[in-house]
């Protein structure tokens, strides 16, 4: 069962947390090439609709990403290993980088999806500072990984 579980969890977090992090990265750059230089007749129609899709595509698997933790926490609890120092730091690390994507990614897509298809005008720093939220939330999933496939203080980790 064990085995099954943690194939679970794994599959997950690619299917899951692998999509979003890829459209969150490909955001703020597509909503700079959105914008016209010089302010032109409104936004590029083309260049809004993959940044809408991009949106799309990091609130649906963002949802879709509930079973990573969930079955990581089954895994765990099967496994024995609930309260080693690792499982703990990765699963605040989770909770930190959900909380990045609920509170600072998603709402500030949201924002500059609306201000696209309203045709009003972008601001350049808010497309860098969406940037900055999302290489945080990358970097806390990267350092998770890290911790999952190492498990410092583990027998059986690297």
């Amino acid at each position: 069962m064990t085995k099954l579980l943690l194939s679970l969890h794994v599959l997950a977090a690619i299917i899951a947390v692998g999509p979003v992090t890829v459209a969150a990265s490909m955001f703020p750059p597509a909503v700079r090439r959105a914008v016209p230089a010089g302010g032109g007749d409104g936004p590029d129609r083309k260049a809004v609709t993959t940044v809408a899709l991009l949106h799309r595509i990091c609130r649906v698997y963002a949802r879709v990403g509930i079973a990573v933790p969930l079955l990581g926490l089954a895994t765990a609890l099967a496994m024995g290993v609930l309260g080693d120092g690792w499982l703990i730091v990765s699963i605040t690390l989770t909770a930190v980088a959900a909380g990045m994507l609920l509170a600072f990614v998603l709402p500030r897509q949201d924002e500059l999806v609306g201000q696209l298809t309203a045709h009003r005008p972008v601001d350049r720093q808010s497309t860098v500072q969406l940037a900055m939220f999302t290489g945080v939330f990358n970097l806390l999933w990267a350092t998770v990984t890290v911790l999952m496939i190492v498990r410092p203080g583990s027998t059986t980790g690297a």
